[in-house]
Parts: C-alpha cells; sequence; structure tokens
C-alpha cells in the first residue's frame, strides 16, 4: 500500500488537535477519536471528516493511524488494548506513535505490528503547542525504513523536520536526548534571568546582547520574555516535562548513562509541582529560584 489517502488520528490534545487539522486541510480524509467525545466532535465541526465511539473505529479503512497521547498505558490502551486501533487496521496499513514515551513501547508496538503485517514508525515530536499549530514540528523517528518513508509525506505536512534515527525506538530515544539537552538549557537560562535581576541589571537588555553571542538558544528566544515577566501559562506543562524526565532517567540507568545535570532539573521540576505549578510551562523554574530567593 503505497499512497495514502484515509487517515486515522487517535488523541486531540494540545498537539494532536492541530496536528490532525494540517492533514484535514490537505485534503486527506481524517476520521478522529478522543478520550472526550465533544473535543472530536468539535475538531469534525471545524475541519471536517468523522470522529468514532473507540479506536477501533476510527483505524477502521485507514491506511494510516496516527496516536498522539499522553503516556506508554495511554498508548497500550488505545493500540493493542481493548477496542484498540489495531483490531481495526487491515495488513498493509500503517500505524505512527507520535506520543513521546519508552523505547520499550515502541520495540513492543513493532513486534505486535508486525504480527499483523501492519508497518510501525515511532515518531515523537518537538516544538510544542506552537509548532504544531504552525506545522513547524521535529520529527524524530525509528522503524524501517520503507514504512518511514511510506509516513513521511504525511508527517511533512505538520512537520518542518522529519527524520529516521534508526530501528524502532530509536525516535523515542532521540526524543530523550531532546528533553535531556533542554531540561539543562531551561535552568541555565533561569539561572542567568535571576542572577541578572538580583544583581539589578535590565534583564532584558541583558539578553539583546547576550543572545547574539554563543548563549543564544530557542529558549532565550522564544521564553525569555514571559520568564521575565512571570508568566507561565503557556506551553508544555511540568507535569510532562516530568513524565518525560522518567523516562530519561530511567533509560539512562539502563545504559550505565550520567545525567547529573538531568536528575538535578527533574528534582527542581518536582519543587515546582510541589509549589502548585504541575501546570505551568516549563520555563518556570525562575519562579522556583525567586521563591526559594525570597524565603
Amino acid at each position: 500500500m503505497s499512497s495514502i489517502s484515509t487517515v486515522a488520528f487517535i488523541g486531540l490534545g494540545v498537539m494532536g488537535y492541530p496536528m490532525a487539522g494540517h492533514l484535514a486541510r490537505q485534503g486527506l480524509t481524517v476520521r478522529v477519536y478522543n478520550r472526550t467525545a465533544a473535543k472530536a466532535e468539535a475538531w469534525v465541526a471545524e475541519h471536517g471528516g468523522s470522529h468514532h465511539p473507540s479506536p477501533r473505529a476510527a483505524a477502521e479503512g485507514a491506511d494510516l493511524v496516527l496516536v498522539c497521547v499522553g503516556n506508554d498505558d495511554d498508548v497500550r490502551h488505545v493500540t493493542t488494548g481493548e477496542d484498540g486501533a489495531l483490531l481495526g487496521m487491515a495488513p498493509g496499513s500503517l500505524l505512527v506513535d507520535h506520543t513521546t514515551a519508552s523505547a520499550d513501547l515502541a520495540c513492543e508496538l513493532d513486534a505486535a505490528c508486525r504480527e499483523r503485517d501492519i508497518g510501525f514508525v515511532d515518531a515523537p515530536v518537538s516544538g510544542g503547542q506552537q509548532g504544531a499549530e504552525n506545522g513547524a514540528l521535529t520529527i524524530m523517528c525509528g522503524g524501517a525504513e520503507d514504512d518511514f518513508e511510506r509516513a513521511r509525506p504525511a508527517l511533512a505536512h505538520y512537520g518542518r523536520a522529519v527524520t529516521l534515527m534508526g530501528t524502532a525506538g530509536s525516535g523515542q530515544l532521540a526524543k530523550m536526548v531532546n528533553q535531556i539537552c533542554i531540561a539543562g538549557l531551561v535552568q541555565g537560562l533561569a539561572e542567568g534571568l535571576h542572577f541578572a535581576e538580583q544583581a539589578g541589571l535590565d534583564q532584558q537588555r541583558v539578553v539583546d546582547v547576550i543572545s547574539q553571542g554563543a548563549a543564544g538558544s530557542w529558549q532565550m528566544e522564544n521564553r525569555h520574555k514571559t520568564m521575565i515577566g512571570d508568566e507561565y501559562e503557556h506551553g508544555f506543562a511540568v507535569n510532562w516535562m516530568r513524565k518525560d524526565l522518567g523516562i530519561c532517567l530511567e533509560q539512562a540507568r539502563r545504559l550505565q548513562a550520567r545525567l547529573p545535570v538531568t536528575a538535578l532539573v527533574d528534582q527542581f521540576y518536582g519543587d515546582v509541582q510541589a509549589m502548585g505549578g504541575g501546570r505551568w510551562d516549563t520555563s518556570s523554574l525562575l519562579r522556583r529560584l525567586r521563591a526559594l530567593g525570597h524565603d
């Protein structure tokens, strides 16, 4: 099965909703499922297509099934569980999981798909809600090359960079690297802005100059203004970052990889949760520092 005309999208959260929308705007027939049916109904009212009562029903007749849910257990529920998507998928179709999950789960799904002559690609994304809405996500993929090539045209509708990293699970491992790097960057930015504030410097002026040099980063460019303004009601939530870092740290233990900074920042995010900030943006590490400074 080479061409893809009908797709199922399972999971219409802050990422999945706009991602599925890009597919509909490109003329694909889109069948959606969401745990909260009202969200699926709203998506269909906006984009067309059809909504269905279960992942299995949504997957029936789809050339490609895309999943974007919360964690490993959620993925299992909507794929291999009772009324899961695999029960509705035909041989020769293709399953792509956009959830940030464990590499073990990716290998588990790959094996389950192979038993049914279904292709599989693990394809976690980076770029957040803004990237999803703008169709500018980075997508790190793991799987067989022919399955990746079949999926790539659809993924390109919302992915600015779509790259095969290796066999099943490789996409998830690459996403772990992404989260490890982000954790250190956000903490470094938070400490820098906190230091500038304590030193009586104009934080915006500091960022304007250092962002032009080696200290510049995506986080600095896109988050410094809201951090200075102590605004954290946007972007990727602390609760989800802790979930991701937990996956990273567990994998690191098994690989005997040393992640001291990641482990420390994970603890700091635990402090933010204790402050009631589980839904705050990950850049709220600065609010933690400010709170400590006022103790």
